[in-house]
């Protein structure tokens, strides 16, 4: 019973967006006067980032009329609810927009004056079963109207052919109360944002961007907090800090993608051999983990795997149950082609550097950069401390502008991946160098998906 309820009451609480179906990506702002804190970060970070201006999107939130949610007036104007929901479905064929009406005169007056503007022909309003609808093709293509219903409307553009779907589509959605989304009551945030397995949350002041979201497909091992981690205390420092504690059911996928980047850099390697030290390993882990990457110094071109390993000058550390065991599970690393013996570990010579494995109490680092090393392991404290999430990180803007810049235009030709940090690059890396720091924290949730919050956090004064 007390289960029950207390979904109830979760549903109850839950936003209700009127998403169409099929739609690939649903926005929906319960409140459209409550974007004032969201949107005053992106005024501010679109003078850096264009992509993020206001003005980019504001022309996304309805197919034919002009609204901004940040000037009340514009709504009213049309005859829209400037303190209503929200909801902009995504889809193939077109997008559909659900709003709340103020005036349902106004709204249709202006709404004839739009359509015909944009080169809609010549239409005639059709009432049936308390539904109003318009539906006008387009001169130059595609389709596009509306469906009206007392204070609901949800208006559509269509492409080529997509005309009657689309609004057929927007009468059901204004003949029916829409149904809470248990999904979006997970989040925080004034607006929300789905795509495929993924929901976001998103709030905002003039100074700090806040991220709140769940992820279903997330290639990541399963996360657990643990009730203590020998790397809480430690300073973030560099690009990349990151504190993990991985589930025991997780270990073998965090390993697995360990040894995959060490056999694709030395081919030469016996695959059984590797994997078999992988598991042995993997058997000794606590699941305590930190990520540190320092900088990125790309040398060569990123299209060779070696090339992109090294990039990066980083360092992995993760907490092992009993040192003397994890030293004997690693000594065949000692036979591999290319591996030297050191003091206090193993070099591993592979294709464009060494990686460096190494042994420092109850802690197993490995990097591919002797500075970085070494640096990290000077820094790992001998007590343990409570680790308040199952995987925090601390991002350096500046140096991950500073590293996306590095990526080579005869690189971006030849690969989408890196097309895609190129892209990345253009477009924010002005606002990532001027940013002040990126923080968040990560777990997992019921059903394999992970939880995750992101703070962008800009200067104080501009």
């Amino acid at each position: 019973m007390v289960p029950s309820l207390v979904l109830a009451a979760a549903l109850a609480a839950a936003p209700a967006p009127r998403a169409a179906a099929s739609a690939q990506t649903v926005v929906h702002v319960p409140k459209l006067d409550a974007l004032a804190g969201l949107t005053a970060f992106l005024e501010r970070a679109g003078a850096h980032a264009p992509l993020l201006r206001p003005t980019a999107w504001r022309a996304e939130l309805h197919p034919f009329l002009t609204i901004d949610p940040t000037k009340p007036e514009t709504l009213s104007a049309v005859g829209l609810d400037p303190t209503g929901p929200a909801t902009v479905s995504l889809r193939a064929d077109g997008r559909v927009s659900c709003m709340r009406v103020a005036d349902a005169q106004v709204f249709q007056a202006q709404a004839a004056e739009a359509i015909s503007a944009a080169g809609g022909e010549a239409f005639k309003p059709a009432t049936s079963k308390g539904v109003t609808t318009v539906s006008s093709e387009r001169s130059a293509g595609g389709a596009m109207g509306y469906a009206l219903k007392g204070k609901e409307v949800c208006a559509y553009g269509a492409t080529e052919g997509g005309g009657p779907a689309l609004l057929k589509e927007a009468v059901k959605l204004v003949g029916k109360t829409p149904a809470p989304d248990a999904r979006l009551s997970k989040v925080a945030g004034v607006a929300f944002i789905t795509t495929g397995g993924t929901v976001v949350g998103l709030d905002g002041t003039a100074s700090a961007l806040k991220a709140d979201g769940t992820a279903t497909k997330l290639p990541l091992p399963p996360f657990q907090t643990q009730a203590a981690s020998p790397y809480a205390s430690m300073k973030p420092e560099g690009l990349l800090f990151s504190r993990v504690a991985v589930a025991p059911a997780g270990l073998p996928q965090a390993v697995a993608s360990l040894r995959a980047n060490i056999q694709a850099l030395c081919p030469a390697c016996p695959k059984e051999q590797v994997r078999t030290t992988a598991d042995a390993v993997t058997k000794q882990l606590t699941g305590n983990m930190l990520v540190n990457m320092s900088n990125v110094q790309v040398r060569g071109s990123l299209k060779a795997p070696e090339a992109r390993f090294f990039a990066v000058k980083q360092a992995l550390v993760a907490e092992v149950k009993d040192a003397a065991a994890m030293k004997q599970a690693l000594a065949p690393l000692g036979t591999l082609p290319g591996a030297k013996v050191l003091e206090d570990g193993w070099a591993l010579t592979v294709k464009g550097g060494s990686v460096l494995v190494k042994l420092k109490g109850k802690h197993l680092v490995v990097g591919n950069d002797e500075a970085v090393t070494r640096t990290t392991m000077a820094a790992l404290p001998e007590a343990q401390a409570k680790l308040e999430r199952a995987v925090d990180f601390t991002l350096d803007p500046k140096l991950l502008a500073r590293g996306l810049s590095q990526v080579s235009l005869t690189d971006v030709l030849s690969d989408e991946q890196l097309a895609a940090m190129f892209a990345v690059s253009s477009e924010l890396g002005p606002l990532l160098s001027r940013s002040e720091r990126i923080t968040g924290w990560m777990e997992s949730v019921p059903g394999g998906a992970h939880r995750f919050f992101l703070d962008w956090t800009l200067p104080a004064s501009r």
